[in-house]
C-alpha cells in the first residue's frame, strides 16, 4: 500500500486519530511498512480497522488521482515539512492537502480576517495593511472568503508578496465559486491553497469555523480588520488566544456595527494597531527577520488600492436569490425556508451561511431574518 493510499484511508475513517498517529513519532516511520494492521499496533479500535479496509473505493480513487496531478501535495502530521507552529496546537489537523508551494506553510505568517459585508473603511485598511505587511516579508494567510479575506489576499499579491488561503472545502471544490479566479492568481504568484478536507469534499457550514483554527494555528498572530459581535472572525481570534498567538485589532468608527467585534477584542486585551509597524514591532520582540525599512509610507492615500472586486465576485453577491425570497423580516426557521425553496437541509445550511456572511440575512432566535 502506498503512503498516499494509507493516509487517504486513514482520513476517511471516523473517531479519534491524532492521539494514535502521534505515536508514529517514536517509531522509524520512514522504514515502516504501511498496512491496515499498523492501526491496531498504534491503538486504533477494531471498528476503525474495519472502516480502514472498507473505505469508499470511488472516493479513494478520486483522492489518489488528485494527488497524482502536478503541484498537489499531502502533508501529514508526521512529515518533516508539516508546519511546526500548527503541529504544536491541541487540535492540529491530521494532514493538509496543498495546491501550490507547500513550503509556504512553514514561513512566518500573519492571518488577516474580517467581515464579509465590509465597509469602505474596512476595504481601505485591509488592502493597505496586507500590502505593507506582505512587503515586509510576512506571508498573508486568510480564508478566501468574500470581503476582507479576499481583499487581504489581493493586497498581498499587489505588493508582490505571498499569500496562503485556507479553505472550508476540498481543493477541487473551491468555495466561494466567485473566487476561482483569485485562487488561480494565488497559485500563479507562488502562493498556496490549503485544506484538511478530502479534495472533492463540498463546502459545509460547520467546516468554516473548523478551518479557522488552521488559519490561526499557522500564523504568528491574527489581525482582525472589521468584525461584528457574532462574526466568524472572532472565532479565529478565540482560537488564536487558545493557541498562544498574538491578536491584533484595528479600531473602527464609533457606532459602526462592523467594528463592534474589534472594539470588544481591544477591550479584552487585543493589541490595538494603527499602522503596520505596530504589528512588526510586536512580532520583532522575539523575531529578527522582518525589515521595518521595507514598509512604505504610513498613509493609505499614498498607496493606491489594488484590484477591487472583479465581476465574478460582484455576481456572487447576488447568489441564491430564490432562497433569499423565502426569508422575510420576521424570524423564519431554517427548515421552513428549505421547504419553501424545495432544497435539502445541507444545501439550505450552506446557502444560508453564505447569505448571512454576505450581510443579506442574520440569524436570530427563531430562525433567520432579512436585513437587505
Amino acid at each position: 500500500m502506498t503512503r498516499e493510499e494509507w493516509w487517504l484511508r486513514l482520513l476517511m475513517i471516523s473517531g479519534q486519530k491524532l492521539q494514535y498517529i502521534r505515536r508514529l513519532k517514536g517509531l522509524a516511520y520512514q522504514k515502516l511498512v504501511l498496512t491496515a494492521n499498523l492501526l491496531l499496533q498504534l491503538g486504533f479500535s477494531d471498528k476503525q480497522h474495519q472502516q480502514f479496509n472498507a473505505v469508499d473505493q470511488a472516493a479513494l480513487k478520486l483522492g489518489l488521482d488528485w494527488l497524482a496531478l502536478p503541484n498537489h501535495y499531502l502533508v501529514t502530521y508526521i512529515d518533516a515539512d508539516y508546519p511546526e507552529l500548527l503541529r504544536n496546537t491541541p487540535s492540529a489537523p491530521l494532514a493538509l492537502f496543498v495546491s501550490g508551494e507547500p513550503g509556504n506553510l512553514s514561513k512566518p505568517q500573519l492571518a488577516m480576517v474580517g467581515s464579509r459585508c465590509y465597509s469602505h473603511y474596512g476595504e481601505t485598511w485591509a488592502s493597505y495593511f496586507s500590502q505593507q505587511l506582505a512587503a515586509a516579508g510576512l506571508v498573508i494567510t486568510s480564508g478566501l472568503a468574500m470581503g476582507i479575506d479576499g481583499i487581504s489576499h489581493r493586497g498581498a499579491l499587489a505588493s508582490g508578496g505571498i499569500t496562503v488561503a485556507i479553505l472550508g472545502s476540498g481543493l477541487s471544490r473551491i468555495h466561494p465559486r466567485g473566487h476561482l479566479r483569485l485562487a488561480q492568481q494565488i497559485l500563479d504568484s507562488g502562493g498556496s491553497l490549503v485544506s484538511e478536507f478530502l479534495p472533492f469534499e463540498a463546502a459545509r457550514a460547520e467546516y468554516f469555523p473548523k478551518r479557522n483554527r488552521i488559519i490561526s494555528g499557522l500564523s504568528l498572530g491574527v489581525l482582525v480588520i472589521e468584525a461584528e459581535m457574532r462574526s466568524g472572525s472572532l472565532i479565529t481570534a478565540k482560537y488564536a488566544l487558545e493557541q498562544g498567538r498574538e491578536v491584533f485589532a484595528i479600531p473602527g468608527p464609533l457606532g459602526s456595527r462592523n467594528s463592534e467585534g474589534t472594539h470588544s477584542l481591544i477591550q479584552q486585551g487585543a493589541n490595538l494597531v494603527a499602522q503596520p509597524t505596530d504589528i512588526i514591532e510586536i512580532l520583532n520582540s522575539s523575531l529578527r527577520w522582518l525589515v521595518l525599512e521595507q514598509l512604505g509610507p504610513l498613509y493609505p492615500e499614498l498607496l493606491p488600492l489594488q484590484e477591487h472586486e472583479d465581476s465574478d465576485e460582484v455576481e456572487s453577491k447576488l447568489q441564491f436569490p430564490s432562497l433569499l425570497d423565502h426569508v422575510g423580516y420576521q424570524p423564519t426557521p431554517a427548515n421552513l425556508i428549505g421547504e419553501r425553496a424545495k432544497l435539502s437541509a445541507s444545501d439550505v445550511a450552506i446557502q444560508l451561511l453564505d447569505l448571512e456572511l454576505l450581510g443579506a440575512i442574520t440569524s436570530v432566535q427563531g430562525g433567520y431574518v432579512r436585513i437587505k
